[in-house]
């Protein structure tokens, strides 16, 4: 009797697969049949996939939830399909999708309908996630012209940064000193006070003094 599997792959680690694993669990797959990825699908090197893949033997069935969780976009889909029913000679079966069944596309219109339809919702895959990224740029745009800040906000150094800073270069206060007053770590200061000096070679003038920056204050 040939063996049977199921594969798992949600893009992060905070994503849930809990709907993927039941959907497995209610074809019968047993836990320790059901190999599970937590990381993003940019390409195949994912431990659990290649386990899988050294696993598999021509005839063996393997169930996945939707096309997508075989690759992120048209080409990884196809490519990953073509690999699994051609080289390793495996049957896949789609549950979201119970035409991309190869144990049903025994014969030559099977097939040919099994492929177009693979094709097209490949293409449907990546064409939404192409638009989601769109929208979200989109959205990033907008809200940047409302005036939405993104990222961490820019922040101004201590009034008493110049004078300190001064002093520092003068050599009349050690960095620990200069990091003190100003009530920065020590890497902080440093870190600023290069800025400060690249500045003033540009002939920025006093710009310098808003920045962002980060450390114990």
């Amino acid at each position: 009797m040939k063996n049977i599997y199921g594969y798992v792959r949600v893009s992060t680690k905070e994503q849930n697969e809990d709907r993927q694993l039941l959907a497995l669990q209610e074809v019968g797959l047993p836990g320790d049949r059901i190999y599970t990825d937590k990381q993003s699908g940019k390409d195949f090197q994912r431990p659990m996939y290649r386990k899988l893949m050294k696993k598999l033997r021509a005839g063996d069935l393997l169930y996945v939830k939707s096309i997508d969780r075989l690759g992120r976009n048209y080409e990884e889909i196809l490519e990953q399909w073509r690999y699994l029913t051609k080289e390793k000679r495996v049957n896949i079966c789609i549950l979201d999708m119970p035409l991309l069944d190869t144990r049903r596309s025994t014969d030559l219109i099977g097939v040919f309908i099994g492929d177009v339809v693979l094709q097209v919702l490949s293409f449907v895959a990546e064409n939404e996630r192409t638009n989601i990224r769109e929208r979200q740029r989109e959205g990033i745009e907008a809200a940047k012209m409302r005036g939405v800040c993104f990222g961490r906000p820019k922040m101004q150094l201590p009034e008493a940064f110049p004078a300190v800073y001064d002093a520092w270069k003068r050599k009349e206060l050690s960095g620990v000193e200069a990091a003190r007053r100003c009530g920065m770590s020590k890497s902080t200061f440093y870190n600023r006070a290069k800025r400060a000096k690249e500045a003033a070679e540009e002939g920025v003038g006093t710009d310098w003094c808003e920045e962002k920056y980060s450390g114990k204050v």
